[in-house]
């Protein structure tokens, strides 16, 4: 069996050691410019010399929150997600603004969307959502300390503040009741970190540095 540094050994490779799999930009060209999501289809040049075409969505990139009540719940949002037109359970999550630091953007969105002011933050890592067809970066953080307090949605903004404790919100993923990759995605980090087989930098929001 692989130690953990052998492992990761193998497969932490430096960009001339991909060299034959890497493509490379020739042209680009943009298919729609919206105010949130652009569109883009590039030219791109094989490994083989031959070109070929990659069209795809250029996303500003996101957070996504584990807030942790102190008696072992979590806090999760209920709301309608239009592209798959359904009421979707989620952990808090929310958008970039440009040039924003990432952990800012999870304490602006926690309390927007929930009215939680964690006192303790940790930075978990990083996933890309769907690298075939976007450039979606979310970071993930843990919250916990929470005080409760008033939410300030948006107004096109609707949602469903609720609290689960692990071991049902385990069973509701198992089961299918949770789709959302980037909750599910959580949902391994959370199990990890509550066993002990992970650990966090837990540090007050002021003193944790930018992700």
């Amino acid at each position: 069996m692989l130690s953990g540094n052998t492992a990761i050994a193998q497969i932490t490779m430096t960009k001339s050691d991909d060299a034959h799999l890497i493509e490379t930009l020739v042209h680009s060209e943009t298919l729609a410019d919206g105010s949130f999501l652009k569109a883009r289809r590039d030219t791109v040049r094989l490994p083989d010399g031959r070109n070929a075409e990659r069209e795809y969505i250029v996303h500003p990139g996101a957070v996504v929150i584990i807030p942790m009540l102190d008696d072992g719940r979590v806090v999760l949002e209920r709301q309608f997600r239009y592209p798959v037109d359904r009421v979707m359970l989620e952990f808090p999550a929310g958008k970039l603004d440009p040039g924003e630091d990432p952990l800012a953007c999870a304490i602006r969105e926690l309390q927007e969307e929930t009215g939680y002011v964690a006192g303790q933050w940790a930075y978990a890592g990083a996933m890309h959502l769907a690298i075939a067809y976007s450039t979606e970066i979310i970071h993930i953080f843990f919250a916990r300390n929470l005080q409760a307090g008033a939410a300030r949605l948006d107004s096109d903004e609707f949602l469903e503040v609720r609290t689960e404790n692990i071991a049902h919100l385990t069973q509701v993923c198992r089961d299918g009741g949770v789709t959302d990759a980037k909750t599910l995605t959580c949902m391994l980090w959370l199990q990890n970190v509550v066993s002990g087989a992970w650990s966090l930098d837990w540090q007050n929001p002021d003193q944790r540095p930018a992700a």
